[in-house]
């Protein structure tokens, strides 16, 4: 693929860049999306069923048991040329914001270090009652296991159907798209809102916008730059045009 010049040298002299990711960019790594992770023993349920408060407090342990199987898929899974691309990118630019709507970690795995992460994390968990988020690491025992602090069960620390983003993250994301200079749109649909937005609002401040997919999206007529392809070709190609050493 030839990278433009123009974003070549836009991106050389850029000091805040903001990149949004979505499954587009997990799904490289073989981590199924969200609705393609009804196979198996779990084909016979709808996602909505299995990822609501409600579903959760009529059988917390099939909600557990669901959410432990695609912590096993994740576990296997390895950051992709993509993720280590976008971690170089960070060690390169002064002002860097990495926001993500995927809950695997892989970010983080690959060297990023400032994450926001919009739909949380699939390998921590919180309590159900009083939200608080276990230390990393912390392993109990039960299908689901007890808070230790209050007793009551705990959870994935990841956004369910008919919950609100996370406020701090979602304010630092909006604020990062509305200061930025260059902002990429990497792996998502570009459907789902709020995230959607961001990239609205980067274009409404004049900022660069680069979207990073294999197929057209609702932001495709928009952006100032579509470089159309798997993000895991894509991003090392364009990191490699614009910091060669």
């Amino acid at each position: 693929m030839d990278i433009p010049q123009s974003l070549i040298d836009t991106l050389c002299t850029s000091e805040r860049v903001a990149v949004l990711t979505g499954a587009g960019i997990s799904a490289e790594s073989g981590i199924p999306t969200f609705r393609e992770a009804q196979t198996g023993l779990w084909a016979q349920y709808n996602p909505e069923e299995l990822a609501t408060p409600g579903a959760f407090r009529r059988n917390p342990r099939l909600v557990w048991e669901w959410y432990q199987w695609r912590r096993g898929l994740v576990a296997k899974a390895q950051p992709n040329p993509g993720h280590l691309a976008l971690a170089v990118m960070e060690a390169q630019v002064a002002d860097f914001t990495l926001i993500t709507q995927n809950v695997d970690g892989l970010h983080q795995r690959a060297g990023s270090r400032n994450v926001l992460e919009l739909h949380g994390n699939l390998t921590r968990d919180k309590c159900f009652e009083r939200g608080c988020v276990l230390e990393a690491g912390e392993q109990l025992a039960g299908s689901p296991p007890r808070c230790p602090h209050c007793g009551g069960y705990l959870r994935p620390d990841v956004v369910w159907f008919g919950e609100s983003l996370p406020e701090e993250a979602l304010h630092c994301a909006l604020q990062a798209s509305q200061n930025t200079q260059v902002f990429l749109s990497v792996g998502t649909s570009a459907i789902v809102h709020p995230a959607a937005s961001l990239p609205e609002y980067a274009l409404g401040v004049g900022a660069v916008v680069v979207e990073i997919n294999p197929a057209e999206t609702p932001l495709t007529q928009r952006a100032t730059y579509v470089l159309q392809g798997p993000a895991g070709e894509v991003l090392p190609q364009l990191v490699r045009a614009v910091w060669p050493d």
